[in-house]
């Protein structure tokens, strides 16, 4: 079956929700990832958002996580104030097993920066900063979603807003943050990367159908291993079958054929 970039995209982040898991969602795909996970790879995950709804299961993505749709067969429908209150104690209890962040900048180490780029104090661009961006990558394992450009793959973020792995293996027990925590990958429109246990250095672990490694090296502003790359396995037929007429028929997220 021939499949869109956005699709692969959607797949790979369900992919990476294991059954069974307690998973914090943002607006974007991992919305759609994560209902996509909860329907085929994942079905005992329990999926938290922001608004305060736990463990929906939708029938058809939410366009965002304040829509009601991901209200269908949750657990709990609790306030947005209620919800801060339940990620705090959570994240510090480790109780959340995987989280999805974005960002503008990313760097080799996994530190991402959705603050402000240039100076910060005379930015060319000032962006939402922080929300609870923080304290997932302080508290949660973590799985980052950026564009593959050289702007966002960057040597080192103009501003660290979210902690990846600091600057190696010990970067994170360093600053007092808990080190058995950090991001685990990132997935971009054109592969997935993960981080060396040793080094804690990103490399390149798929690249999608379609792609090289030399695209890959040609959009990222540092250096990164591509020699442990493998192509990503295509969409399974039913889970394109689920995406297309149930989850997004309208193709708001994986967008027109």
């Amino acid at each position: 079956m021939t499949y869109t970039n956005k699709e692969m995209q959607v797949v790979m982040i369900a992919r990476q929700i294991q059954d069974g898991q307690r998973v914090i969602v943002g607006t974007g795909l991992p919305l759609i990832g994560a209902s996509l996970a909860k329907r085929t790879y994942s079905p005992n995950c329990c999926l938290l958002v922001e608004s305060g709804m736990v463990d929906g299961q939708p029938m058809e993505a939410p366009t965002s996580v304040a829509d009601l749709r991901f209200s269908q067969g949750a657990s709990t429908l609790g306030e947005t104030f209620r919800y801060f209150g339940l990620q705090n104690n959570s994240l510090r209890k480790k109780m959340m097993d995987i989280g999805f962040l974005g960002g503008a900048q990313v760097d080799p180490y996994g530190n991402l920066n959705s603050t402000s780029i240039g100076n910060y104090h005379h930015p060319s661009a000032r962006f939402s900063g922080s929300g609870g961006a923080n304290g997932i990558a302080t508290f949660v394992d973590t799985v980052l979603m950026m564009q593959h450009q050289k702007r966002r793959f960057v040597e080192k973020v103009d501003y660290l807003t979210s902690p990846g792995w600091i600057d190696g293996p010990d970067g994170r027990a360093k600053k007092g943050l808990p080190a058995d925590r950090g991001p685990r990958a990132v997935i971009t429109n054109l592969g997935l990367m993960r981080f060396d246990e040793e080094t804690r250095r990103m490399y390149v672990a798929e690249y999608f159908p379609g792609v090289t490694t030399k695209e890959i090296q040609e959009n990222t502003g540092f250096e990164i291993d591509v020699s442990r790359a493998v192509e990503s396995i295509p969409p399974e037929p039913e889970c394109l079958e689920i995406l297309r007429t149930q989850l997004d028929p309208d193709r708001v997220y994986i967008g027109k054929e």
